[in-house]
């Protein structure tokens, strides 16, 4: 319970980067974690806004021996919570050893090897356009090809905003609307219905093409002009 009131007091302060008034549930974390099941061998997992950690719960349960778990996240308020929880919580503790919290930016970080799995709880919709462009970039930066990017948003948020605003928020929900769907219709695998959670929400499953390095940098540049 001291999570989802820290959680809801971050959104009233920072909705920005928060994005949501609760941790996301259960469902929403394991079919976050879900394509990471099946992996064989050593694993490398990023995990972009843990936020309190309830996806990070689902992930740490997936992590073996020999696997590394790196966390990247921008509020300090929720960096003391995440580590707290892998200094004291039973099976965070057992994968202390393989994780690293980084309290920075996304696009700040930087990483020696690319990554089998990315999982995201960053509220995209929220952001101006050229982050957004600039995030994806770093996803496919940070990701291995071959290697699955998973994250979510809430069902049907952007084809109302797109109805209900105007002007300059309109042209942002838009814009945001063709990054993504770029990237959807690229590299997408599979898309999951998520009822139970506050909102219901759909979660993206994007897989980086092996033998390529995709960038779509100019594809997002010339949506944005």
């Amino acid at each position: 319970m001291s999570h989802y009131l820290e959680f809801f007091r971050q959104f009233r302060t920072t909705f920005e980067t928060t994005g949501a008034i609760a941790p996301s549930s259960r469902f929403l974390a394991a079919n976050m974690a879900g394509p990471m099941k099946q992996h064989q061998g050593p694993k490398k997992v990023l995990e972009i806004g843990p936020g309190t950690g309830a996806v990070t719960r689902q992930i740490v349960k997936q992590i073996r021996p020999g696997d590394q778990l790196d966390l990247v996240e921008l509020n300090d308020k929720f960096v003391e919570i995440l580590h707290k929880r892998f200094d004291t919580e039973r099976g965070f503790q057992e994968i202390k050893h393989q994780t690293a919290i980084h309290n920075c930016p996304l696009q700040d970080y930087g990483a020696a090897e690319e990554y089998d799995y990315i999982v995201s709880g960053l509220p995209l919709n929220n952001f101006p356009t050229e982050l957004v462009s600039d995030i994806f970039k770093a996803y496919f930066r940070l990701l291995k090809p071959g290697g699955v990017l998973s994250y979510f948003e809430y069902m049907y948020v952007r084809p109302v905003r797109k109805v209900v605003s105007r002007g300059d928020e309109n042209l942002r929900i838009r814009e945001i609307d063709q990054i993504m769907g770029d990237y959807t219709r690229q590299f997408r695998v599979r898309r999951s219905w998520v009822w139970c959670n506050l909102p219901p929400a759909w979660v993206q499953h994007l897989q980086k093409e092996k033998g390529s390095s995709p960038e779509l940098e100019q594809t997002a540049s010339q949506n944005q002009t």
